[in-house]
């Protein structure tokens, strides 16, 4: 199983909105096949594993592991538990049930029915683990939401600076932690910025220091300010603006009229889930991200933290009272390069 979770890794850019899933194929203690789903649309993992399978003879004496339930509908491939079937798989050894309504136990019994030993439950918490953006759209009915910022040691996110004054922002992480924040960006559907963020960064939001998929970029203009200039509104990804006063389309940008005399959050989520968005990236700034935390809205919280000291400035969102969780301390480099990423989760 852990092979599994290891494979269905592979699928962590392209997967979405599928679930990233693995497979394996033993024969008396000896791997023979294995396969992952390498990207929404494409085959799942069962099939890619049977493929693999040179002495397919061996299927009928064999084991298959997958780290998610096998599909037992017809979407845009064919389900995988009546391939398992017709190959006379006899025993099949699953994670984690999958939550999907036309799934959920269905897979399961569906194999079992056709006479099948069947296994539920072998390293479950790291199936759910794995997909857990999957899981979360699908229980809670909008994306996972990962916080990500940059501090000092004294706990300023920049120096303060205003809107045409054409100060540059502070320079936080090392070139090493960009591509770290990119990996990060290529592994989200969606990347979300504030007004000031855009207007004084004036931000790409892209995939520039890691290979992958550009996340969908989103950003919040309520007063339609941001200039035709802006980065943002280039047509170069697709984009969508959550305004107070103009909706509609032009090229890959989307305009999407909220009113902001409501919860803006909730309407958002409402938006990212009908796109069937399930993991939302926000980058920024200091507001927007104490709007999410003071909201309860948020999953992850990623801190980098470098040794500068800068005396006062913007400061960092206040995260006090959040505990942090186990195993969530990375270190980069040293000396006067010194630089943490620290996760927090949200204990629910």
């Amino acid at each position: 199983m852990r092979r599994c979770l290891q494979l269905a890794a592979n699928g962590k850019q392209t997967c979405s909105p599928n679930p990233m899933v693995g497979a394996v194929i033993v024969h008396k203690g000896r791997i023979i096949g294995e396969g992952w789903h390498r990207k929404a649309g494409e085959p799942h993992a069962e099939p890619n594993a049977v493929r693999s399978v040179i002495e397919c003879e061996l299927l009928c004496e064999s084991t298959m592991y997958v780290s998610l339930e096998p599909c037992s509908h017809f979407g845009k491939t064919p389900p995988c538990v009546e391939l398992i079937i017709r190959w006379g798989i006899p025993r099949v050894v699953i994670g984690t049930l999958d939550p999907f309504p036309l799934v959920s136990g269905r897979g399961v019994a569906r194999l079992k029915e056709s006479g099948i030993e069947v296994v539920v439950g072998v390293e479950e918490e790291r199936c759910r683990k794995l997909n857990q953006s999957y899981f979360g759209y699908l229980n809670e009915g909008r994306p996972r939401v990962i916080l990500k910022w940059a501090q000092t040691a004294d706990g300023y996110i920049d120096t303060a600076r205003s809107v045409g004054d054409n100060l540059s922002s502070l320079k936080i992480s090392t070139s090493f932690t960009q591509l770290v924040t990119h990996k990060l960006r290529s592994e989200c559907d969606a990347i979300l910025v504030g007004t000031n963020t855009a207007l004084l960064d004036d931000p790409s939001l892209n995939v520039r220091y890691w290979s992958g998929k550009n996340p969908l970029r989103l950003v919040i203009d309520r007063m339609g300010v941001l200039p035709a200039t802006a980065k943002l509104l280039d047509g170069s990804i697709e984009t969508i603006v959550f305004s107070g006063v103009k909706s509609g389309r032009e090229g890959k940008t989307s305009w999407i009229l909220l009113d902001f005399n409501k919860n803006v959050l909730f309407q958002m989520m409402k938006e990212l889930s009908r796109l069937k968005i399930q993991s939302l990236l926000v980058e920024g700034g200091a507001f927007l991200h104490e709007t999410f935390i003071q909201s309860e809205l948020w999953d992850e919280i990623q801190v980098e933290t470098s040794a500068q000291l800068i005396g006062s400035g913007v400061c960092a969102p206040n995260i006090d009272n959040i505990s942090t969780m186990s195993g969530g301390l990375q270190i980069y480099d040293a000396g006067s390069t010194y630089r943490e990423i620290r996760n927090y989760e949200h204990a629910r």
